[in-house]
């Protein structure tokens, strides 16, 4: 009888299976967990809403974050009736939010994700269930802070140009009006 494979080939064969399949387990359990993390619910939860004008890169399950501790996550968007955004928000229900906080769409990083970080008040008042928050920071797109930047460094050195070509100006004024006061005497 004829061997099909090696002993080589079918330890490979093994091995690669065995990979394979740890592989699979592997994001099997990723997944799950993800999944589960975002359906957590310790205790009841609210949901709030907060308008923006512009949420780039906010994806729904991301978190919201309050002093760095997340609190919720956005579970909703739509537009409203002036074509902002308005994010729906579901928050642990041991935290309250006072009602003078302010939220504001953050990035992980230059290449990361986005999340919703809310600014704590002062006001010993709390946004309540299906309140909205009144005070909103829009998402900062990468492109446009870029933009931003080189647009000032322009400005600036324009700015440095024309305050070197004054001072030239009055330098040469000033000379020829010592050399001139001199010449006269």
């Amino acid at each position: 009888m004829e061997e099909k494979y090696s002993q080589e080939e079918t330890k490979s064969i093994r091995i690669g299976l065995m990979a394979l399949l740890v592989i699979l387990v592997s994001v099997f359990i990723t997944i799950s967990h993800n999944s589960s993390i975002k359906k957590k619910n310790l205790g009841g939860s609210y949901r709030i809403y907060a308008s923006f004008g512009r949420t780039d890169g906010l994806n729904l399950g991301d978190p919201v974050r309050m002093s760095g501790v997340t609190i919720g996550r956005v579970v909703g968007a739509q537009l409203d009736e002036n074509f902002h955004s308005r994010l729906i928000f579901e928050v642990d229900s041991k935290y309250k939010i006072p009602d003078d906080s302010s939220a504001s769409i953050v990035s992980f990083g230059l290449v990361g994700g986005k999340y919703v970080e809310i600014e704590v008040g002062g006001s010993e008042e709390y946004i309540k269930a299906g309140q909205s928050m009144e005070y909103t920071q829009d998402a900062m797109v990468l492109e446009e802070l870029l933009e931003r930047i080189i647009s000032m460094g322009k400005a600036n050195k324009k700015q440095a140009k024309s305050s070197d070509q004054t001072t030239d100006t009055l330098a040469n004024t000033i000379v020829d009006t010592v050399i001139g006061d001199e010449a006269d005497e």
